[in-house]
């Protein structure tokens, strides 16, 4: 298992922070704000403590203070400020919001995360806080963790809180409200595929739509659901394909789905990135991909 990450490139930093490289140069030399290690061939190397810092500094830009007012704090005392900002100041805008969901992962730091979503939810639906702030900062906080900045810990923390997030909603619609009794979701990853945010998501809609929902989770193999297909009434099967399969296409998956449980009407909804750019030709004529969420939501 990888440790958690705690030796920062000014690059690594550049990409975290969004402040570039030249200018966290001139701000080490002009104000000491950063005094890295440096290797034999004076190669910056920074501490998680030096990241947690400029994240900092970077709210407090944002919040009109001058870099050199910044300057003249210690660390801690850098610290302090901007846990006063989040204690009562509003944290409802993107920037706000977005720094400091940066600010709670390299911290693992619930409480800020808390604050940071209770925030948004005075402006904001859950629906939007989901497309306009998670979905980007995860898409963003993926691309870092594939460049090697952060490390998937921090990933699976963030994660893991907005997943709470959605199951406490599914909670909220009971399964006594169900409403809808035309069709029961059978939601399911295939096998390997761990990535469930988007499936977890999908559960929301459908619940929320009041309609039945069995959620099935990560890595089904698609035998299993053969029970399902034949003694459910008015089945209809959801998967959400972010990088599995990854050995075949999504049309042969399809057709492998309706092979395994031996029945090619059941109803089968395929969302994810690995959908977006598959064509429709060959699918048999029970599967449907669905290019959005909003699209998912316009069928229910």
């Amino acid at each position: 298992m990888n440790a958690v990450k705690t030796s920062f490139s000014i690059k690594d930093l550049e990409s975290l922070c969004g402040i570039k490289a030249h200018t966290i140069r001139i701000w080490e030399r002009r104000y000491n704000l950063l005094e890295p290690d440096r290797s034999a061939t004076n190669i910056r190397h920074y501490t998680l403590q030096d990241l947690q810092k400029l994240l900092n500094v970077v709210f407090l830009l944002e919040h009109d203070y001058k870099i050199s007012k910044i300057a003249e704090n210690s660390t801690s005392e850098i610290g302090s400020i901007v846990a006063a900002i989040v204690e009562n100041s509003d944290l409802g805008s993107n920037s706000n919001a977005r720094n400091s969901l940066k600010i709670a992962m390299m911290n693992f730091d619930q409480k800020l995360f808390t604050k940071t979503y209770k925030g948004l939810l005075e402006q904001y639906s859950f629906r939007e806080i989901f497309f306009q702030i998670f979905i980007p900062f995860l898409e963003e906080i993926g691309l870092l963790w594939q460049a090697g900045v952060v490390n998937p810990a921090h990933e699976h923390f963030i994660s893991s809180l907005i997943k709470q997030k959605i199951l406490l909603l599914i909670e909220h619609h009971d399964v006594s409200e169900t409403t809808t009794a035309d069709r029961t979701f059978i939601l399911f990853l295939p096998e390997n595929e761990i990535h469930d945010l988007g499936l977890m998501y999908l559960n929301y809609e459908i619940v929320s739509h009041g309609y039945k929902s069995i959620y099935l989770g990560q890595s089904i193999p698609t035998e299993s659901l053969k029970y399902l297909a034949n003694n459910q009434t008015n089945a209809n099967f959801v998967s959400y394909l972010t990088v599995k399969p990854s050995d075949i296409s999504v049309t042969q998956f399809a057709h492998d789905f309706n092979s395994d449980i031996e029945n090619n009407e059941v109803p089968l909804f395929l969302l994810g990135r690995l959908v977006q750019n598959e064509e429709t030709n060959d699918l048999p004529s029970n599967v449907q991909l669905i290019k959005s969420v909003e699209a998912f939501r316009a069928l229910l």
